[in-house]
């Protein structure tokens, strides 16, 4: 039977809602490409920041013996637990046993959120820009979408007021990365995160706390947590993940929520995969009870800052007083803005046939909200290939406007 002939599938009515990732389909689409593409598109760890010899001994240590390939506990290998909570400690995500779950990266963590707390037609605030997988996993589960405006202090807690006046209910679920945010790399002020955990409090909102890069901070003084200042309040769901500070591969994460949610977060895991990859999990652990974690972040932190301001001096080489960009003090990204004058999805077949690869502004809106501005890894890239990047992604822009 041939394929025009066949029956139309049954498929459940949130299969049209699986809108899928912009971000994630580019590591396709380069590994497609045949000609040198500088890749500021995809937000990962330099292949040089990856630990791969600490964690080649660890798996010499660690993987020699046949339970290192079994099954492991749903919640996550004790092993684990135990070097993530005494890693933990001491710092702003300073947590306890009970609170834990072990999860395939960051990614699981979100979708949990989105399993246990998300019905159809909930309302749920994302912030605009944001990072879409998130809000692609809040629409999987049917939900409403408001998107909430971004600037220079994070999240705007006025815009978020205002969106809940027009939709004249409370979002079920906040959805935010507060530290260094995917794209914008801007962080939430002090003030503002303690404002959004008041409101949350009034409404009875879940603020699903997003934060992969709180650790890569190389300028400036920390801020507390979303989850140091909820001081245990159910109400915040915390997602974090070894992706960006120790390798993406692993896919191992945590969450860290009320201690009432541990049997239903057990439940709702075992309806995906049963439990986490055992031999990443003890790779990880091995790597954390070394002592190798700090070091190895310290390097990386002052890397990135050399690889951002590598990219924001080559930008205003090529682009002073055509656009504009932030300037984050921590992560991976820098958010450009272009104003009218340049559509980055009509410049991205141009910039990649010159060379170089970026995530136009669109893909981090579900309602497609930017279309004037990109976002840029600098993480990934070495100065002088960013120095190179950022020139081709020049000659692109020049190339389409002068055609």
């Amino acid at each position: 039977m041939s394929t025009t002939d066949s029956p139309t599938l049954p498929l459940a009515s949130r299969a049209d809602l699986l809108v899928g990732s912009v971000i994630d389909s580019s590591t396709s689409l380069l590994a497609r490409q045949t000609h040198d593409v500088v890749r500021f598109a995809m937000g990962s760890p330099a292949a040089e920041a990856i630990p791969t010899q600490a964690l080649g001994e660890a798996a010499r240590g660690e993987l020699g013996t046949p339970d290192a390939f079994d099954y492991a506990a749903t919640e996550g290998d004790p092993a684990l637990r135990s070097a993530l909570l005494e890693m933990l400690a001491g710092t702003t995500d300073e947590t306890t046993d009970e609170r834990l779950t072990i999860t395939a990266g960051g990614m699981q963590g979100l979708d949990l959120a989105a399993k246990l707390f998300i019905d159809p037609g909930d309302l749920v605030a994302v912030e605009s820009p944001t990072y879409t997988n998130g809000s692609a996993t809040a629409l999987a589960y049917q939900a409403e979408l408001a998107e909430i405006e971004v600037d220079e202090h994070g999240m705007s807690i006025e815009a978020l007021r205002a969106a809940v006046d027009r939709a004249g209910r409370t979002p079920k679920v906040i959805y935010t990365i507060p530290t260094f945010q995917n794209p914008s790399g801007t962080s939430m002020s002090l003030p503002r995160r303690r404002e959004l955990l008041e409101l949350a409090r009034s409404w009875g909102s879940v603020i699903l706390d997003d934060d992969p890069y709180g650790m890569l901070r190389f300028a400036d003084d920390p801020v507390p947590s979303l989850h140091e200042l909820a001081d245990g309040d159910p109400l915040v769901f915390s997602v974090r993940t070894f992706s960006k500070i120790v390798a993406p591969g692993l896919r191992v994460g945590w969450v860290d929520a009320d201690p009432s949610l541990a049997q239903l977060l057990i439940h709702a895991k075992q309806s995906m995969d049963t439990c986490a990859n055992l031999p990443a999990q003890r790779l990880v652990a091995h790597f954390l009870r070394s002592g190798g974690l700090e070091e190895h972040l310290e390097t990386q932190r002052a890397e990135y800052r050399r690889r951002k301001e590598a990219m924001q001096q080559a930008l205003a080489e090529h682009f002073g007083g055509r656009a504009t960009w932030t300037d984050p003090e921590g992560g991976f990204f820098l958010w450009v803005s272009f104003g009218e004058s340049v559509d980055t999805e009509a410049l991205f077949p141009a910039a990649l046939a010159e060379g170089v690869a970026y995530i136009p502004g669109n893909a981090f809106s579900p309602g497609r909200r930017f279309p004037h501005d990109l976002r840029l890894c600098f993480a990934s890239t070495p100065p002088e290939r960013i120095r190179e990047g950022v020139a081709r992604l020049a000659r692109a822009v020049d190339a389409t406007a002068a055609g």
